[in-house]
């Protein structure tokens, strides 16, 4: 199983405040999206993958208009 340093930032929906929670965990999964998936569970989620390079993978969560970005970095 691969070990990863998750940067887990979701969007602030307050008006006129820009900055966003940002959270960092180490992670182990051999599927980052399903790892996301199983974070956000008991929500409707639609995700998106992109792997901008061979040890990076970044997951887009979409719940009820809130988009969540979930940056793992294989350690």
């Amino acid at each position: 199983m691969k070990q990863y340093e998750m940067v887990r930032e979701i969007e602030n929906q307050c008006a006129n405040n820009q900055m966003r929670d940002v959270f960092f965990e180490e992670v182990e999964t051999d599927d980052p999206a399903a790892y996301v998936r199983s974070l956000l569970k008991d929500r409707e989620v639609e995700l998106t993958v992109d792997c901008p390079a061979p040890d990076r993978v970044t997951v887009y969560a979409n719940t009820s208009g809130i988009t969540q970005k979930f940056l793992f970095t294989e350690i």
